[in-house]
C-alpha cells in the first residue's frame, strides 16, 4: 500500500490513535490531575492478574506510582479489538477502557471524568 492511504497504517498503528484520541480527550477535562500519567498500548495482559481482578481478560489497567515509576494506564489491544464488532464500536469501547481506568486513577466515577460517556 502507498504511505498515502489509511490502510497504510497496521492495524496495531490505527489502535494506538485511538488510545491517543481518548487520553487527549480525558487530559483536555483533567490535565493537571494527569501530570506526570503515562499511558501505553500492550498487545495482551500479563498472564498474571491483579489480586482485584476476577475472571475473565482484562481490557486496560491502571498501575499506580510506585518505585520512582509514574502512575500508569495500559489499554491491552488484542483483547479490546476481540470484543468490538466493528471500528465504531473499537473507537467507544477503547474510550471506555481509558476512562474507567483514569477514573480509577483519580478516584472519581467514569461519568465524572468523561460525562458525555453515557451517550455512547
Amino acid at each position: 500500500m502507498p504511505s498515502s492511504t489509511p490502510a497504510y497504517r497496521t492495524r496495531a498503528e490505527r489502535f494506538d490513535d485511538l488510545v491517543l484520541d481518548a487520553v487527549e480527550r480525558v487530559e483536555r477535562r483533567w490535565a493537571r490531575q494527569l501530570e506526570g500519567s503515562e499511558f501505553g498500548v500492550e498487545d495482551v495482559p500479563p498472564s498474571n492478574p491483579a489480586p482485584w481482578e476476577h475472571g475473565g481478560v482484562p481490557l486496560g489497567r491502571y498501575f499506580p506510582a510506585d518505585a520512582g515509576q509514574p502512575a500508569r494506564v495500559v489499554v491491552y489491544r488484542r483483547p479490546v479489538e476481540q470484543r468490538a464488532s466493528d471500528d465504531l464500536d473499537l473507537a467507544d469501547l477503547v474510550r471506555e477502557v481509558v476512562v474507567e481506568q483514569v477514573a480509577h486513577m483519580l478516584g472519581r466515577s467514569p461519568e465524572e471524568i468523561d460525562p458525555e460517556l453515557g451517550d455512547l
